[in-house]
């Protein structure tokens, strides 16, 4: 099982940022998109998302130093036994000639097989492993999951766009996000894992929402601040805003200031609930900075309005 270091290519005392930056350059060159006519790449590229998932997590990462998971998340030490000179659970069988049940017998440490000899009596036999009903094995195991990091544009969470990714094995497949999608949220691939003697583990694979130009969101609502001319905030009217969903028309109040807020409903991103939040649109006014014609215009005109009165100046 490669250690998930020596796949980053990092020290042990690597910092957050040199892990997630040794991750970001290694995914730009393994992607399976990228290299479609190599066959190890897709195989390489989970590799490094599975050391990633698992050092990017500060606890993981804290047990896995302990020694108390493996590079995989699972247990290193199932049933309460570990520790230097005791032994430890191998998924699967016993390859390298080791106990059966998917143990083996680690170096300097005490003889296990004597000592069981020892409790049952008599010697022990070619295959026998543990004997009677004690130590017949672990149970059959699932494979290991997969995980998985898929960047979902701003736009494609707020409209919940159909995603697609490539797994390990090269195959692709289309996802349905998730209601109350956003950076951080999980979804599980039954049986898109790892092969094992139980069946295929999962793929899970976390997501990562971009960031939009000029869209913010808060909560379930998107934020806009909408740029408007002196004109069409005097005189009022319909305007074309932008949206998640492709522009609309909005109608702007006459005599409206900048700083008002106007409510575009159900165009935010879906909740958990499923309901959509909405779109808040702020009002700018964009005074040009040497138009002859509105100087002409406030020439002889001031407006004696005390419009700071609320500031207490």
């Amino acid at each position: 099982m490669a250690d998930p270091y020596s796949t980053l290519g990092v020290a042990r005392g690597a910092t957050e940022a040199e892990i997630k930056s040794a991750y970001r350059k290694l995914a730009k060159e393994l992607h399976p998109d990228k290299n479609q006519d190599n066959p190890d790449a897709a195989g390489k590229f989970a590799a490094i998302t599975n050391a990633y998932d698992l050092l990017s997590d500060k606890d993981k990462r804290a047990r896995f130093d302990r020694g108390e998971i493996d590079a995989d998340g699972n247990p290193a030490a199932p049933f309460g036994f570990g520790g230097n000179g005791g032994f430890r659970g191998r998924p699967g069988g016993h390859p390298g000639g080791g106990a059966p049940g998917g143990f083996e017998f680690s170096e300097g440490g005490a003889d296990f097989g004597d000592i069981f000899e020892g409790l049952f009596g008599g010697g022990r036999r070619a295959g026998a492993g543990m004997g009677g009903g004690f130590g017949r094995g672990a149970p059959p195991q699932k494979g290991a999951n997969v995980a998985y990091r898929l960047a979902v544009s701003f736009i494609d969470a707020a409209t919940r766009a159909p995603q697609r990714i490539t797994l390990q094995d090269g195959k692709t497949i289309d996802l349905k996000l998730p209601a109350g999608v956003e950076t951080g949220t999980q979804m599980r691939l039954a049986g898109k894992g790892q092969p094992g003697p139980a069946g295929a583990g999962d793929a899970i694979v976390t997501i990562e929402v971009g960031t939009h130009p000029f869209f913010r969101r808060e909560g379930d609502n998107i934020l806009l601040d909408l740029p408007i001319t002196l004109d069409e905030a005097v005189r009022g009217g319909k305007v074309k805003v932008p949206t998640a969903d492709g522009p609309v028309m909005l109608g702007v109040p006459a005599g409206a200031s900048s700083g008002k807020t106007l409510r575009l409903r159900e165009r935010g991103f879906a909740g958990k609930d499923g309901k959509r939040g909405d779109q808040l649109v702020t009002l700018m006014i964009d005074v040009p900075a040497a138009d002859p014609a509105i100087k002409a215009l406030v020439e002889n005109w001031q407006d004696m309005r005390n419009v700071r009165a609320h500031l207490g100046v």
